[in-house]
């Protein structure tokens, strides 16, 4: 059986078996990814769980403190997302399916975020400072 490297990560050459009765090749595809591919992202996962434990050890308050444990949350489910769901090897069109929706509530959260305080003031504006 000849085996071969791909690209490096792992993924090996089809694997042919004969067909004792009727002489065709079966092909047979495996992939394995190296153990330590799978460290390294545990190891970055540990490093980045700890950041976010250290926000709140160090007292931070604010926007700091919460873009802080988002931007940590989003990078820690963007690595479990393209090396545990092996989306970092998929095809384009299904990762980007995966991709931008988070992208683009992210973009309309901020576009809320921006339009709250007009729509306050118009509040404030049309209908007072209530009781």
């Amino acid at each position: 059986m000849a085996e071969a490297t791909a690209n490096g990560l792992g993924q090996h050459a089809l694997h042919a078996h004969e067909a004792p009765a009727s002489g065709i090749a079966h092909a047979e595809v495996h992939q394995e990814h190296p153990i330590k591919l799978y460290l390294v992202v545990w190891a970055w996962l540990f490093i980045l769980s700890t950041c976010s434990y250290l926000v709140d050890y160090f007292g931070l308050h604010g926007y700091l403190r919460w873009s802080l444990i988002l931007i940590f949350m989003i990078l820690k489910a963007g690595l479990i997302v393209a090396v545990f769901m092996h989306m970092a090897w998929e095809r384009l069109a299904l990762a980007y399916a995966i991709i931008l929706p988070p992208i683009l509530v992210l973009v309309f959260v901020t576009m809320m975020v921006f339009e709250a305080d007009y729509t306050l003031l118009t509040r404030l504006t049309s209908f007072g400072a209530g009781p």
